[in-house]
């Protein structure tokens, strides 16, 4: 499922949106579209072995298009071209365009991770309301993800630390459901709660004397909490065993002192995508 980015609305981000929903939908994909005839006569266990590693990873590439707003916030939308690549290796390892994700632990639907990702910053020149506000740096981040699947349902939690940027924390929680209609066609819908603290929330939503003499804008002292609240939904199609194209709506609602700062235009915040993609 494609949701916003991690921390901003900023075109860099939106293949973050991609990954977390193609992930979940590919993973259930390459064990369903995919069948192993039982060898006709035994064979040495070293073969055996290699045909299961072989059976282990995955790997998808793509690119494709996103419809969104120029930065979290703006009421004015734009395409953006959009790149794509995912990789998987068992049920532990995934590296897509968002970073790396490591499970440590997995057990009876309950599973812990690690991550490893960035946050793209935001840049003043991206926009005319941005202007005189300054730019915010690129910045890597180190997080954690719990979450329980039961049947086709997953709840999940993460907690991101930027490192450098906007130096802040960033919570998200949420429930994603995957729903394979048939062996071709999966359905998907998720909705997620972010949660932030005082330096992300001042860094793109807040306005200090120094940005509000630049920019024109008020003084703005945007606090912790509630940043924004999404619901998307989804399908992807398998034309055969290799290629699949997935597609995407969703709608973000800013809410608390991100919904009420001056460098907001709207707080309701909509997107759609449309990705190609070639399964290895």
């Amino acid at each position: 499922m494609f949701l916003f980015s991690r921390s901003t609305g900023h075109p860099a981000n939106a293949a973050i949106l991609v990954a977390a929903g193609l992930a979940a939908t590919t993973i259930r994909a390459a064990a369903a579209d995919v069948t192993y005839a039982e060898p006709p006569f035994e064979v040495p266990s070293y073969e055996v072995q290699q045909a299961e590693t072989f059976r282990n990873w995955t790997l998808v590439i793509g690119a494709g298009a996103r419809y969104r707003p120029e930065y979290e916030g703006s009421d004015d939308l734009e395409v953006s071209p959009i790149p794509f690549f995912l990789f998987t290796y068992d049920d532990w390892l995934k590296i897509d365009p968002t970073g790396l994700e490591i499970t440590a632990f997995r057990y009876e639907g309950f599973s812990v991770s690690a991550l490893v990702g960035y946050e793209s910053g935001r840049n003043e020149d991206d926009h005319d309301r941005l202007r005189g506000l300054g730019d915010i740096d690129f910045a890597a981040t180190l997080g954690g993800r719990a979450a329980y699947e039961f049947g086709p349902l997953e709840a999940y939690a993460t907690i991101e630390q930027t490192i450098g940027g906007s130096e802040s924390l960033l919570g998200k929680t949420g429930l994603s459901l995957t729903a394979p209609v048939s062996q071709r066609l999966i359905l998907g819908a998720k909705a997620e709660a972010t949660i932030a603290d005082d330096n992300h929330m001042q860094a793109y939503f807040g306005v200090d004397a120094i940005q509000a003499a630049a920019s024109g804008l008020p003084e703005y002292q945007a606090e912790a909490g509630l940043k924004r609240v999404d619901i998307s939904t989804s399908a992807t199609y398998l034309f055969n065993e290799n290629w699949l194209v997935r597609g995407e709506v969703g709608v973000g609602f800013l809410t608390g002192d991100a919904a009420d700062s001056p460098i907001v235009e709207d707080d309701l915040q909509p997107s759609a995508s449309l990705f190609l993609g070639y399964k290895f």
